[in-house]
């Protein structure tokens, strides 16, 4: 694990709790420094629900960018 991937976990970390009372989580794929883009998997009732593109960028993506300014873009993959 790098610093990086580190600090994105504990901004993960936060977030979690929230998903996790809708019954979902959420799980760190990887980070690509030259693009800034963050990859997660999105798991339990996050997969597939309709809300879950805007918690992924208003919530998810928008905690990351606060915390970690080289951070660009989230995007989920399955």
């Amino acid at each position: 694990m790098t610093e990086m991937n580190d600090q994105i976990e504990a901004v993960l970390e936060q977030v979690r709790p929230a998903l996790r009372m809708d019954g979902g989580g959420i799980e760190l794929v990887d980070y690509n420094a030259e693009t800034g883009v963050v990859r997660v998997r999105l798991q339990g009732a996050c997969v597939g629900c309709p809300m879950s593109q805007i918690t992924l960028k208003m919530g998810v993506e928008a905690a990351l960018q606060d915390a970690i300014p080289e951070i660009k873009e989230v995007i989920a993959i399955n």
